[in-house]
């Protein structure tokens, strides 16, 4: 494990400390359990974008399906006559 110093700003610390000694947890863990959650965040995100852009592109290059077809598959959903997703 590696070690990172970081100053606290104090209106960061106190609430920090008070939440610690509530779940009986240490500073450090609380800090780590942020990042990591912060990293998790951050690469869905970036994911997102990725699957943006990629979708983008797939409009541009003509790649779509007309309202009217995916609302009929939508409205077939439920029925006894399920149609295909649109293509």
């Amino acid at each position: 494990m590696s070690i990172t110093s970081i100053r606290l700003a104090e209106d960061i610390d106190k609430p920090l400390e008070s939440l610690a000694r509530k779940l009986d947890r240490s500073k450090n863990y609380i800090i780590n359990q942020a990042i990591k959650e912060f990293l998790a965040r951050q690469s869905l995100e970036d994911s997102r974008w990725s699957d943006t852009l990629e979708a983008l592109e797939s409009i541009k290059s003509g790649k779509s399906v007309a309202e009217a077809d995916v609302n009929a598959w939508l409205n077939s959903w439920g029925t006894g006559e399920r149609k295909e997703p649109p293509k």
